[in-house]
């Protein structure tokens, strides 16, 4: 059987893998056994971390939302609750960006949701 000499694959995946190590610091971007387990690692990182981000704004929207509504008079869930009456649909980012960007038309849809003395 004939040998195969595979130095040029075998080096071409180590500099894939230090190519992606990029940015680590010491012996993680360094060494390949050290920085192949750090990207594996970060690959799963950045796997959760896309779901991780969308709690986290979903978490700072609620926050922000709550904050300007309680400053008008109403909490979030009282909030969520007329908006759900009334049948109007607006996302949690639209609405935050409502409570910091134009609070005068955030106020004005408090106003509609507030109910007559």
């Amino acid at each position: 059987m004939v040998r195969v000499k595979r130095g040029p694959m075998a080096k071409n995946r180590r500099l894939r893998i230090l190519t992606f190590s990029k940015g680590f610091k010491g012996a993680h971007a360094r060494l390949f056994r050290v920085a192949n387990q750090q990207v594996m690692k970060s690959l799963v990182y950045s796997y959760s971390g896309r779901k991780r981000r969308k709690r986290e704004f979903r978490k700072l929207w609620i926050c922000r939302i709550n904050a300007a509504a309680r400053r008008d008079g109403l909490t979030y869930s009282e909030l969520t609750c007329r908006l759900n009456i009334l049948a109007i649909r607006l996302n949690l980012k639209m609405l935050s960006q409502l409570a910091i960007l134009d609070k005068k038309a955030f106020q004005q849809l408090i106003w509609l949701l507030l109910p007559l003395p």
